[in-house]
């Protein structure tokens, strides 16, 4: 029992997030502290958490990209593109009615949703497409998006910051259910609509045979390319979620930051949980945990008062210990050099 708990692919990403949260609570004495304040809770921990979901959400949309072989840069993009149309359409105008001034949508919330989902799906499709049907490289196919989608949400907002002052619309990454952040309720529905899809059904068999062999899936009978499109699709949608939450959350879009190198963190996040960059082999609960790592170093980097100007060197020196102890390889050599040492001793 102890060997298998010991092989398990997620047991390094919970060790290293144990860790970090472990030096947080050193650096930080009132970090598990939770208050209930309001008719909801507050602490680090909740803090951590509510900034997790977006980044878990395109974690999950990548985990599959990456499963069937793929990998998509363009995600921060769609993040801003669909921040920009959700912002574009809900605006907030100041009416006043009854002597009362308050902010009006342009369009009806749940529109103005629709349509910003439906953009980040219609970017998931075109990178789809063209990784699919044209035979693009997933790299190539995704960085063009990337360029051009950066480029068209700040056609969307004229290059300049657009403030949403419609208060519904900051629920859902400002809003809490049941104490803990909405945006957390939403990744975890994600998450666990994913996990039922993949394990409940035959699609999660499907991905990883084509990450494994796409010639050999498509000789067994399997949709490849029509698998692949939608996979890139969800990707995109999962990001146009992310981009709503991220939005609400600052009640503004921002078409020349936002999202920006999220692309990066969310291919962190799937790698540290154990998914593997060749395809075939995915965990969704590992991007999710990875995502928790690398939005909790991000806290432990701020806490321990790590300059500003070396924070991203820690990062990638805790995400490349990690990615060691999750390789069988080094540890299978690691343990050659502890056990020779010991054998010659012997003699």
């Amino acid at each position: 029992m102890m060997q298998g708990l010991l092989r398990h692919r997620l047991l390094w990403p919970f060790v290293t997030l144990m860790l970090l949260l472990a030096v947080n609570a050193v650096f930080n004495p009132g970090f598990w502290h939770l208050q209930w304040r309001d008719g909801h809770l507050y602490g680090s921990v909740i803090d951590i958490l509510n900034r997790a979901a977006p980044l878990a959400l395109v974690a999950l949309g990548m985990t599959l990209v990456i499963a069937t072989r793929g990998i998509d840069i363009s995600v921060g993009a769609t993040v801003a593109i669909a921040a920009a149309v959700a912002a574009l359409m809900i605006g907030g105008e100041l009416v006043v009615k009854d002597g009362v001034q308050t902010h009006v949508s342009r369009f009806p919330m749940s529109v103005a949703i629709v349509a910003a989902l439906a953009v980040a799906a219609l970017c998931g499709l075109w990178n789809g497409v063209l990784v699919a049907k044209v035979g693009m490289q997933p790299i190539i196919a995704t960085l063009i998006l990337m360029v051009a989608g950066r480029g068209i949400a700040q056609l969307l907002t004229g290059g300049q910051i657009i403030t949403v002052y419609y208060a519904p619309f900051f629920f859902l990454g400002n809003g809490f259910l049941l104490g803990l952040p909405f945006a957390v309720f939403i990744a975890a529905a994600v998450w666990g609509a994913l996990h039922l899809l993949m394990t409940r059904t035959a699609l999660g068999l499907f991905i990883q045979a084509i990450g494994i062999n796409p010639a050999a899936a498509r000789l067994a009978g399997l949709h490849e390319r029509l698998i692949t499109i939608c996979v890139y699709t969800f990707c995109g949608l999962a990001a146009g979620v992310a981009g709503l939450v991220i939005s609400s959350n600052v009640k503004s879009a921002d078409g020349n930051n936002a999202g920006m190198l999220m692309e990066l963190d969310a291919i962190l996040a799937v790698t540290l949980g154990g998914t593997a960059l060749t395809g075939g082999r995915f965990s969704l609960a590992g991007s999710v945990l990875g995502a928790l790592i690398i939005q909790t170093l991000t806290s432990t980097i701020y806490s321990i008062g790590v300059p500003p100007e070396i924070n991203m060197v820690v990062k990638a020196a805790v995400v490349f210990v990690v990615m060691l102890m999750q390789s069988a390889e080094f540890r299978a050599a690691v343990r050659g050099w502890v056990v020779r040492p010991a054998a010659g001793g012997a003699r």
